[in-house]
């Protein structure tokens, strides 16, 4: 069945692609271009070549638009089908009308009015099959969804690198190790009752210690993989009226959260994403910490603490005004040792703390200086890895410049290069880890004497989870819930 599609996302643009694949697409773009150079029928045309025409509504005899179509052969094309792209002006009518006669072609299989030979493609359709034909595997097929979605030069990147096949080579790599130990293991087995020695247990140890160290590297990527993909999660958090509301919406120049003087304005989590320095933050406002007695507000604080343990990075903000007196400095300070013993089980040493003192324009400069070191001090002693302080105002944009220098030095994330291969899908993650739990399993059993055959299904469950990954291994129902994720269209 050929299929078409707009390809060009949904509005009123300069230009917009309409999109026909399958074995008849020529012929049924042909029923309703009409080129401007005469002969030039899109049969005509070599693979590869653009034709300037027209596309009519046959049955009226009306011009609809004069475009150009790009004629591409099989299998030389996206999908491995004969494709035709008719590119048009961008008025969502136009496209509409385009797509409406090539739907209607009065081509049919044998002389059968009833049995059309196009229709709407579903979602992801083109990039289905070009996976089914060979084009690409899998992991490269949702690298095209991810290219589509990327949002900052590391994305980018990634997309780029998996699209051109290095994550794939990586698990070929991965895939003929498994071979010759599964190779080596058969064999030991076949001649087990002989006086030949193929392979001995170190040999075999070896090999399955190598597979399971590259596996294992490519899973522990996924942390950097999905940060680069979904944004750095920087969750600010701190006490009610502390500013964090207003920091988020400056930050993102936008009146993400509401700001207001009441207590417990914010009570659930707030969050959105920018890109700062060509990386993308994930940004969360979360409802102020208190003891409070009202439940969804002790929902939202709850919520907040589970933020804390996701993020990559913590702002955390503290309201300064009581740092110009000493004697409310001091219960400043021992509030804010409180809070810590509060937010300190939910923090980690792979996380960045970023302490904020705000309100600084309420607080005169001589007494600033002097109380802050009492309070930094105090957090000091009960803070047990590296931590930096910020003072700022959070509503002069002049004070943003050096927490943004720190968040920059905080999300600093491996630089991409061409070919390097850092996980960044769900499912790949899940099915390296299940690859790398069938490994361990191998080792134990290698180590422990276990009988072959049972060393032997343990391989091929991690050849299995491997191969799910490239689309070696599949179902219709694994197919249809990557490519139902795609636009129509692509």
């Amino acid at each position: 069945m050929n299929i078409a599609a707009i390809s060009t996302p949904p509005g009123i643009g300069g230009i917009a692609v309409i999109r026909v694949s399958g074995p008849q697409a020529i012929e049924i773009c042909d029923a309703v271009f009409r080129p401007f150079v005469s002969g030039n029928t899109l049969a005509s045309r070599k693979s590869h070549t653009l034709t300037y025409g027209q596309i009519m509504n046959p049955k009226a005899g009306e011009v609809i638009d004069e475009v150009v179509a790009s004629v591409f052969r099989a299998p030389h094309s996206f999908t491995g089908e004969n494709v035709v792209e008719i590119s048009c002006h961008g008025s969502a009518y136009v496209q509409q009308k385009i797509l409406e006669v090539i739907l209607e072609s009065d081509l049919t299989e044998n002389n059968d009015s009833h049995n059309k030979i196009i229709r709407l493609a579903e979602p992801g359709e083109f990039t289905r099959r070009a996976f089914q034909n060979g084009k690409m595997d899998l992991s490269q097929a949702e690298a095209v969804a991810d290219l589509i979605a990327s949002n900052n030069a590391a994305s980018h990147r990634l997309a780029i690198n998996q699209l051109k096949g290095s994550f794939s080579r990586r698990l070929e790599e991965l895939r003929h190790k498994l071979i010759d130990l599964s190779s080596l293991l058969e064999l030991e087995l076949d001649f087990s009752e002989e006086d030949v020695e193929f392979a001995d247990r170190t040999e075999l140890m070896s090999l399955a210690d190598d597979i399971h160290d590259s596996v294992n590297s490519l899973a522990s990527s996924f942390q950097t993989g999905s940060a680069i993909r979904n944004g750095i999660p920087v969750a600010i958090i701190g006490e009610t009226n502390a500013g964090k509301s207003t920091l988020l919406n400056a930050l993102l120049g936008d009146d993400k959260a509401i700001v207001s003087d009441i207590h417990g304005t914010t009570r659930d989590v707030i969050e959105d994403t920018c890109v700062m320095n060509g990386t993308l933050l994930r940004f969360i406002d979360t409802a102020g910490i208190r003891d409070t007695h009202d439940t969804v507000e002790a929902l939202g604080i709850e919520r907040t603490f589970q933020r804390i343990s996701q993020a990559n990075i913590v702002i955390w903000m503290i309201d300064g005004t009581r740092l110009s007196e000493s004697a409310w400095t001091n219960q400043l300070a021992a509030d804010a040792a409180a809070m810590y013993s509060r937010i300190a089980p939910h923090l980690n040493e792979n996380q960045k703390l970023i302490i904020v003192t705000n309100k600084s324009d309420l607080v005169p400069a001589e007494s600033l200086s002097q109380n802050l070191s009492v309070l930094q001090e105090a957090l000091d002693k009960a803070i047990h890895f590296p931590h930096k302080y910020i003072i700022m105002c959070a509503k002069d944009e002049a004070g943003y410049a050096a927490l943004k220098q720190a968040i920059g030095e905080a999300t600093k994330l491996p630089e991409v290069r061409e070919g390097d291969v850092i996980v960044t899908n769900l499912r790949h993650y899940q099915a390296l880890t299940s690859a790398d739990n069938a490994i361990l399993r191998v080792m134990h059993g290698l180590a422990s004497g276990l009988s072959g055959d049972f060393v032997a299904q343990d391989l091929r469950e991690c050849s299995h989870h491997l191969g799910t990954i490239v689309g070696e291994v599949n179902t219709k129902e694994l197919l249809s819930t990557i490519f139902s994720r795609f636009c129509v269209g692509k």
